[in-house]
């Protein structure tokens, strides 16, 4: 039995489940939220299981886009979990569906979200792992996808990145390497609710700022692009201020990552 809170026919609509890391990279959190809101556009709608990281941002890249999500707790509906995700929920019951299978004022007991995973995945045609360490909770929900007959993807990261080895795992295991959510969209092309995504031409780019060469997409150090650049430390953390302002790269305390809007 389901407990359920908000629209119920969403359980009959296709739903694309994104789940990842809660210990989530910048890149991480980018790319779900980036998805979450694409497979809305296309017709999805977006399951997970209100956690932080991946899953609450997959949950609001959808609800952003003015699409639909379904969040799956591991508790009862009356007790919300985790608390910072009160809001959220609530925004979810207005514009999507909360369920649950345990019943009411249930706590957050360990053993019932790997419980949870397997009904994230059931209610899905696919589950996409964004980012995944080996020991990771979203490998449950992918195991449990494959033994349901649903489609398994996964979003490559750098080899350097602990969070993306379970991704990486999956891949070798058989799971659908995604670059886009086209990818995901053209699997299922087959279903009338499902629009092709429509991408807008990058007219009059401007040139991109030449520092942006030596930042990776994954982690870069101060002093890795000391080395890289040349400057010296004050211009380059003029550049650097600049090109956080622009939105073109996201500081970290590690360092610093290119985005993927960004050019060069």
């Amino acid at each position: 039995m389901l407990y359920l809170q908000g629209d119920s026919a969403l359980l009959s609509q296709p739903q694309i489940a994104l789940v990842g890391s809660r210990q989530c990279t910048p890149y991480g959190q980018e790319k779900a939220y980036q998805f979450a809101g694409s497979l809305s556009a296309a017709g999805f709608t977006i399951t997970s299981g209100l956690a932080i990281g991946i899953d609450g941002l997959a949950h609001q890249g959808a609800l952003d886009k003015q699409g639909k999500t379904v969040a799956v707790l591991g508790t009862g509906l009356d007790n919300i979990y985790p608390k910072r995700h009160s809001k959220l929920a609530q925004q979810i019951i207005e514009n999507g569906l909360l369920v649950s299978e345990f019943r009411p004022a249930t706590p957050a007991l360990p053993s019932n979200f790997p419980r949870r995973n397997r009904i994230i995945s059931g209610l899905s045609l696919g589950v996409l792992v964004i980012e995944a360490s080996k020991r990771s909770g979203s490998l449950i929900t992918a195991r449990y996808a494959m033994e349901q007959n649903r489609d398994v993807f996964a979003l490559p990261g750098s080899i350097d990145n602990p969070e993306a080895c379970g991704c990486h795992q999956l891949i070798q295991q058989g799971a659908k390497l995604i670059v886009n959510a086209q990818d995901i969209c053209n699997e299922y092309n087959h279903i009338p609710l499902i629009k092709p995504l429509i991408t807008k031409p990058k007219n009059n780019q401007k040139t991109a700022h030449p520092l942006l060469a030596h930042i990776d997409f994954h982690l870069t150090t101060l002093e890795q692009l000391l080395s890289r650049s040349g400057l010296d430390l004050l211009s380059l953390q003029n550049q650097l201020i600049e090109l956080e302002i622009t939105g073109t790269i996201t500081v970290t305390a590690q360092g610093y990552i290119k985005l993927a809007n960004s050019t060069g």
